[in-house]
């Protein structure tokens, strides 16, 4: 009967403790949730009016595609290709980051690049995506940037999302490189410059700072992925606008030229750096020069009937 007591009371000291305990915990949440109503929401990023001349163009349904004649540097020898530019708004899911199938408030609004190369080194063909997703109201970064490479060696894969830092996956078929997740301070993206210079070239960052590459500069001649000092300019000449960017320590020098009045449209580029390895690298430039630029919601001109827009388009 002793004992039967003395087990008794243990289990039920055991029992007050972990009521204790369970009280405790359920008044921790209660101030954790307090503490949370009572802390300021993040800022919202303020939005930059988009002009009556920017809807009109940008919001008709369709999306506009400009074809380029490509010369390449890869493995120290130019080549010749086609590159394309598709520019197109789409509302964009914040948190998913990705193209949301529906309306919602939380939506934001993107100008989306895809940029398409296709060329041929020797035998085999190269064919390069790069994706990136900028806010309309021009008030923050890319959410998102993507870029693939496709050709018989193999395939590579990276893709950075705008959070609380820049979230990067990257993949590849090389061991050096293979999988990898890894976080960046924000700094300029190469890639979003393309999209910010059709929003608002006056706006682009001019002066000595810091810039992060293009997704297809870094993978292909196998740099690391980082900010890199550059110089960045902007200038006018005979109707045209020329932004450059110089990275001395890449030894490399981008320069887009584009028209100087609305819709600043891209009328070519040069991209000069050394291509190759080891004693056979050579300081060589890509190039780009428009062919011709239509207005299509093409998404919708997927028929045989429609393969002669190609032609349209010099490809």
């Amino acid at each position: 009967m002793k004992k039967y007591i003395i087990f008794s009371s243990s289990i039920l000291g055991l029992a007050l403790i972990f009521l204790s305990l369970l009280s405790c915990k359920e008044n921790n949440v209660n101030q954790n949730k307090a503490i949370a109503m009572q802390m300021p929401a993040a800022p919202e990023l303020a939005k930059k009016v988009t002009s009556e001349e920017f809807k009109k163009y940008w919001y008709a349904g369709d999306a506009e595609i400009s074809s380029y004649k490509l010369v390449q540097a890869r493995y120290g020898e130019l080549r010749e290709g086609k590159a394309v530019l598709i520019y197109v708004t789409e509302p964009f899911h914040k948190e998913k980051q990705v193209k949301a199938d529906h309306n919602n408030a939380s939506n934001i609004p993107v100008l989306k690049l895809n940029s398409t190369k296709n060329y041929l080194t020797g035998i085999y063909p190269y064919s390069i995506m790069s994706s990136s997703f900028y806010p309309v109201h021009d008030n923050d970064h890319a959410i998102k940037v993507s870029f693939s490479s496709q050709e018989w060696c193999g395939q590579v894969y990276a893709q950075l999302n705008n959070r609380e830092k820049f979230e990067i996956t990257s993949h590849s078929y090389f061991e050096s490189e293979s999988d990898s997740e890894f976080n960046l301070d924000k700094a300029v993206l190469e890639n979003e410059l393309w999209n910010k210079l059709r929003i608002n070239p006056n706006e682009l960052p001019v002066g000595n700072l810091k810039i992060i590459p293009s997704m297809e500069y870094i993978r292909l001649t196998h740099k690391e992925l980082k900010a890199y000092n550059a110089t960045a300019s902007l200038s006018l000449n005979d109707g045209q606008k020329t932004y450059k960017i110089i990275y001395p320590e890449l030894q490399r020098t981008l320069e887009i030229n584009f028209s100087s009045s609305f819709p600043y449209q891209i009328e070519s580029w040069s991209d000069s750096f050394k291509d190759g390895y080891g004693s056979n690298a050579k300081m060589l430039t890509s190039t780009g020069t428009k062919i011709k630029t239509i207005k299509s919601p093409y998404w919708q001109k997927n028929s045989n009937r429609f393969l002669s827009l190609r032609d349209s388009l010099g490809l």
